[in-house]
């Protein structure tokens, strides 16, 4: 395990700009893969502009248009959408180090085991569950309102024994807290993104569908018994395959949404910019998997059915 890791950021949308410029700040030696907003960081950089941490200014940034241009990492934090996962492989593996960590930074269920069978046996994967209220407001200029905290659990990889694989968690949570972020190693990868599903289902789908965003859909008795009611079928959905939840878990995180600021989901930003939603990973995978138990998800199936019409609806 190198003292100094070199991290690599792939997708520098959101939350990939923020985590990577949070590194950045704590001295780590953080490396950009970008694409369409190359040219804009290149030329001002990145900025964060956080309620939390204050404002942060990145320049110069260490920014590659291909992953063939990049040091090999020893870490590397993948921000990119569900959707392009398939594409991603390819960059993966040619900007890991050997024996490099991958962590998916992405919402959704079974996200790693679709990917792991595209990458090299040598990599570790691991899954990384944010906690956070973060958007993009232009090209390499990222909004941070609240939270941040970032949970890291191991998925596949070269380590077979657990005193291995805790001591990647562990080396990685340190990481994040050096950062000045929570970090915590989940013994669950699975039941974490179940977990994280909770409010995922819901407000995503919902934010979408009404066009509405956190505080308006917690502010009006019907929506809120909606989001109330999929929250339910996500918990029973888990239970069924096997994850139980903690006692009142989808009441905790109505109080927690009723704490937090305004917020618009990322799916109401991709619809809103035309851009694929994450429909497979967080309503399809879960979807099947609750059907493979003996669970229905009919509320949770209506809002899949919906997105899906406004997806292929043209505008």
């Amino acid at each position: 395990m190198n003292a100094s890791p070199r991290i690599g950021i792939i997708g520098a949308g959101a939350i990939g700009g923020f985590y990577g410029v949070m590194l950045a700040s704590a001295g780590f030696d953080v490396h950009f893969l970008l694409r369409s907003e190359f040219n804009a960081v290149a030329r001002q950089g990145l900025q964060l502009n956080s309620a939390v941490h204050g404002a942060l200014s990145l320049q110069p940034v260490q920014a590659y248009r291909s992953a063939t241009e990049m040091p090999a990492c020893d870490w590397l934090l993948v921000g990119a959408k569900t959707t392009s996962n398939a594409e991603l492989a390819s960059t993966i593996a040619q900007a890991a180090a050997p024996g490099a960590k991958v962590v998916l930074l992405q919402n959704g269920l079974g996200v790693e085991e679709e990917l792991r069978p595209l990458l090299p046996d040598s990599l570790h994967l691991l899954g990384g569950l944010c906690y956070i209220c973060v958007h993009r407001s232009a090209p390499g200029v990222v909004e941070h309102q609240a939270l941040g905290a970032i949970n890291l659990g191991y998925h596949s990889g070269p380590s077979d024994a657990a005193e291995s694989r805790q001591a990647i968690l562990e080396t990685g949570v340190a990481m994040f807290k050096q950062a000045g972020l929570d970090s915590s190693a989940m013994a669950q990868l699975d039941q974490a993104r179940w977990q994280k599903l909770v409010w995922n289902v819901p407000y995503n789908g919902l934010a979408v569908l009404l066009n509405s965003d956190t505080t308006a859909l917690m502010g009006n008795a019907d929506s809120r018994a909606l989001v109330e009611a999929i929250m339910q079928e996500v918990v029973d959905a888990a239970t069924a395959c096997g994850h139980q939840l903690p006692p009142g878990f989808a009441g905790k995180l109505l109080a927690a949404t009723d704490r937090m600021p305004d917020y618009l989901p990322s799916m109401y930003h991709d619809f809103a910019r035309q851009r694929p939603m994450e429909l497979h990973a967080i309503y399809a995978a879960p979807l099947a998997a609750a059907a493979q138990a003996g669970c229905a998800m009919p509320r949770t199936e209506m809002l899949y059915q919906a997105l899906r019409f406004l997806a292929q609806r043209p505008r």
